[in-house]
């Protein structure tokens, strides 16, 4: 079992979401020196993705992006940050592309 799991539902198709994806990926690489591959489907895409202490698949679709990760003896103390900035990182590219990030959903459902 993966130590984070995040999902993320979206409606931006498969070629839009792969560009988002292939950014994200390039952003890892840059900030977290992350060592990332891109396995191209016809339906999906997955990047897989490593480097010491941690590693995962994001598996990117057309109406979803799913994160599984595994983190090392190390860094599995520090689990819970990892993956709100992992969840943040997500939400902030999904907003910038006109998706609505699934903390304000949240906010929106409870006021209702």
């Amino acid at each position: 079992m993966p130590d984070l799991h995040i999902r993320r539902e979206h409606t931006l198709g498969l070629a839009e979401a792969r560009k988002l994806a292939w950014k994200w990926a390039e952003d890892a690489e840059k900030k977290f020196s992350m060592q990332c591959g891109v396995l191209e489907g016809e339906t999906s895409d997955t990047v897989q993705f490593q480097r010491t202490g941690v590693s995962g698949t994001l598996v990117v679709a057309a109406d979803h992006f799913e994160l599984e990760a595994k983190l090392g003896f190390l860094l599995g103390p520090f689990s819970q940050t990892i993956e709100a900035e992992i969840r943040k990182n997500l939400d902030d590219l999904l907003g910038g592309a006109g998706v609505e990030p699934a903390a304000a959903k949240a906010a929106k459902k409870k006021k209702k």
